[in-house]
Order: C-alpha cells, then sequence, then structure tokens
C-alpha cells in the first residue's frame, strides 16, 4: 500500500468534478437515534434541531461544488423522511444492511458499480469543513485507489474510492476510534494505495460542540444554519466550557 505522506488537500490538481460523487451519510433525526452523545447536555427535541441543521448545513456545502452530483445513503426506513427534508434533486438510497459499515459498504456497490467515476462517502456533522478539502479528496483519486479524511479521534470524516470494496469496511465504521488503523490494514492487505486530506473533527460530544461555537461566532458563515442554533443554545454551550475547564 502506498500512504501519502502530506495531506493531499493543496497538493493535487484540481480537475473538473463532472464524474465525481459525493454521497452524505445519513439518518432520519429521531429521538434517540442521532448526537446520542450530546443527549445528556441538551433536551432531545434540541439534539433533533442540531442534526438538522448540521444536516442542511452539509448538504448546502455539497451543493457548492462544481459539477459533482450529490446523493444521500441511509437505512431504509429513513429514505422516505430524508426525501421529504431534503426537497427535489438530491437522490436518498436506501442501504443494504444495518449499520455505518453497510452503509459504507453500499455507496460504492451502488454509485461505484458502472465505473469510470470518483465517489466520497462524506459524513452528516461536518459541514464547516472546506469545500477545498472535498475538492482535494476527489483530486487525490486520480492518483490513488482509496482517499480518507482522518479525525483527531482515530475515525475519518469521508472516504472515497472509484470501485467497490466490499471487504474494506467489514466488522467497523467512520466513528469508532479504531475506524482510521482497521481501514488503512485492511487496504494495506488489499494492496489498495491510499492518499488522505487534511485532518479535520466532526461533531460527536460535548468538546467537539464548543470547538465548533467557537470558530463558527468568527466565521458563522461556514455553517449558517447550525451557528444559529449555536447562538439560541449559547447560555448552555457555556456552561459546558466551564464544566470541561473545572479541575
Amino acid at each position: 500500500m502506498t500512504l501519502s505522506k502530506e495531506p493531499s488537500s493543496g497538493k493535487m490538481t484540481r480537475s473538473t468534478n463532472r464524474d465525481c460523487t459525493l454521497v452524505i451519510m445519513a439518518k432520519a433525526p429521531r429521538p434517540g437515534m442521532v448526537k446520542t452523545r450530546l443527549a445528556q447536555n441538551f433536551p432531545a427535541s434540541a439534539i433533533l434541531e442540531l442534526y438538522r441543521r448540521l444536516l442542511d448545513d452539509t448538504m448546502a456545502l455539497a451543493k457548492s461544488l462544481d459539477d459533482a452530483d450529490v446523493a444521500i445513503m441511509c437505512p431504509a426506513s429513513d429514505v422516505e423522511d430524508l426525501s421529504r427534508a431534503t426537497g427535489n434533486g438530491v437522490r436518498v438510497v436506501a442501504q443494504v444492511g444495518d449499520g455505518l459499515a453497510a452503509g459504507l459498504t453500499s455507496v460504492f456497490a451502488i454509485f461505484a458499480a458502472a465505473g469510470g467515476r470518483r465517489i466520497i462517502a462524506f459524513n452528516s456533522d461536518s459541514p464547516h469543513l472546506p469545500a477545498s478539502v472535498l475538492e482535494s479528496a476527489f483530486a487525490a483519486l486520480l492518483a490513488f485507489d482509496v482517499v480518507v479524511g482522518p479525525t483527531h479521534d482515530g475515525g475519518y470524516y469521508l472516504v472515497g474510492a472509484k470501485a467497490p470494496h466490499p471487504a474494506l469496511f467489514e466488522g467497523d465504521g467512520m466513528g469508532t476510534k479504531s475506524a482510521l488503523d482497521a481501514l488503512l490494514a485492511r487496504a494495506r492487505a488489499m494492496k489498495l494505495s491510499v492518499g488522505f486530506t487534511d485532518p479535520f473533527y466532526d461533531i460527536d460530544v460535548a468538546t467537539d460542540l464548543m470547538q465548533l461555537a467557537a470558530e463558527l461566532r468568527l466565521t458563522p458563515s461556514r455553517a449558517p444554519r447550525t451557528a444559529v442554533w449555536l447562538k439560541e443554545w449559547e447560555q448552555t454551550v457555556a456552561q459546558l466550557r466551564t464544566s470541561a475547564a473545572q479541575p
């Protein structure tokens, strides 16, 4: 396996996105099903609204990419709800099987099966990611079999490929703390070359939310709908920050 030694953003030649598809990994916003690690800090209704805002901003980010197709991959039970939530023009596709690993396998089995396309699976809770990073991920697929966007906690926020690799996602998904190491080990065993985008973070726990709030206070345009939610819950987020600072 060939690993890129530097993050790929800014290192790859930009190219047309006409052969590119960005697939958002999403769920319908239902109690107890989304952002569960934040449930102890906010009312259930607030958690659902946060997820809706994150997803809306993620979709806006995806649609900002020139020429790239955008789709959603979700559990079969969520297709109807997400189709209503996202409106016309976005294909919402049911995954085969349960869990995130099955969802990722389904992304490439469905969208890369015909060949000739570069496919990126992207999480639904990093809408503040610069669009240039997504562009660099697609560009990396001109040189590598697989591209990965690592998170600081050991997972990954995106993964891309040009062909189905069913064994690549066996047993885990993007969000687990060992997900990146497991993915790279399987890529090594399959002799796939791997490129990387810049490390980033998604919104899973209170510290992630505090970091996002600090960034969006300075540049709310990066995720404007989420920024509004954070403004509405500013006092609660401030209390989280105070609690985290106490010994």
